[in-house]
């Protein structure tokens, strides 16, 4: 199979030559980079005719060789179908450090094609999808057709770059594909990957599917409650871990505080006593209850800040970005409660 068929000759234009082009550019071509070679609809359609060297892969997209087109040549395909056309599938200039790059304008993968890429085990390989899902602003003039199924949206989310293709971040591409998947299991393992293998918090997981509005769907509603309780032990491993690799002193894990004799005052993660220096993990995701747990967060911390109790609230995703920080936020916390005024008395008890 020759993958470097020569474009025919061309019309006495000036031509741009290919060596501006990748390798994969070499074999996938839009009419309008044809035309800029000097090669015409009329050569065009006759290099396609039926036996010929060329095929059109999608509307205006063109395989420059017989037989199936590879994994890339497809999403440069379904990309160089789907971006605005303006720089669909134009080379930019060649420069020191990227010799070959091509700009899609408003266009990314997305859905499972993108969370292969993304580097996901638990989604098939791209010669397994019959479809490549792409994103593009919802008043785009396109429709799905071969493998090209059009994914419209609002806004478009800045791209992620992944060996030269513009991807829609992890969030993103889940909710687009748990949006076509009814099988509970798979919905599960995608969203357990996404959080286990730090791809992304769960916080935007949910915060994307709700977007979306897949949460009232009860297999995706299983699914993120396994999720966040995913999270949320990750989180607890994160916590342990940053108190003995920055040298915090030990607190009490997990408890629950209570006033002498009085009312229940909260769940806390880790507690120092003789410091009395609170945190607590801030898991919420947002769903359509998140107001209200906000304001009893609020509440809680509130009534124990007037009790003298300090409460450090840390995310999951400082935990794994910035724990060196987290650290030093607790540790501020533990030095200054000698300059503070004595705390209420509370009754520390396992939750």
């Amino acid at each position: 199979m020759n993958h470097n068929t020569p474009l025919p000759s061309a019309s006495p234009v000036s031509p741009r030559p290919l060596r501006h082009l990748s390798e994969v550019h070499r074999r996938v071509l839009t009419a309008a980079q044809l035309r800029s070679h000097g090669v015409g609809s009329a050569e065009t359609n006759e290099q396609c005719r039926p036996g010929g060297p060329w095929q059109q892969l999608l509307p205006g997209v063109f395989l420059l060789h017989p037989g199936p087109p590879t994994s890339e040549e497809r999403l440069h395909a379904v990309l160089m179908y789907a971006a605005k056309e303006r720089s669909a599938g134009v080379p930019a200039q060649p420069g020191a450090e990227e010799p070959h790059r091509t700009v899609y304008t408003e266009a990314m993968i997305t859905g499972l094609a993108a969370l292969t890429l993304h580097g996901f085990s638990a989604t098939p390989p791209l010669t397994a999808l019959d479809r490549i899902d792409v994103l593009v602003p919802r008043l785009r003039r396109l429709r799905s057709t071969g493998c090209a199924h059009i994914v419209r949206t609002a806004s478009l989310p800045a791209p992620e770059q992944v060996t030269g293709l513009p991807l829609a971040p992890v969030p993103r591409a889940l909710a687009d594909a748990v949006t076509e998947l009814t099988d509970a299991d798979a919905v599960r393992r995608l969203l357990t990957e996404a959080v286990r293998a730090g791809h992304c918090e769960p916080a935007s997981v949910v915060r994307a599917l709700n977007n979306a509005k897949l949460l009232s769907r009860p297999h995706v509603v299983d699914a993120v409650d396994s999720l966040l309780a995913e999270g949320r032990a990750i989180a607890e491993d994160r916590l342990y871990t940053m108190v003995q690799e920055y040298g915090l002193p030990d607190p009490v894990w997990d408890v629950d505080l209570r006033l002498p004799g009085g009312p229940h005052l909260g769940g806390l993660d880790a507690y120092w006593p003789e410091q009395a220096v609170a945190v607590e993990l801030d898991t919420r995701a947002p769903r359509q209850d998140d107001d209200a747990l906000w304001s009893e967060y609020a509440r809680k911390r509130e009534h124990l800040e007037r009790l003298g109790i300090t409460v450090v609230h840390i995310t999951p995703k400082k935990l794994r970005d910035a724990m060196e920080q987290q650290a030093a936020v607790v540790r501020t916390a533990l030095m200054a409660s000698g300059d503070r005024d004595p705390a209420a008395y509370v009754v520390v008890l396992p939750r």
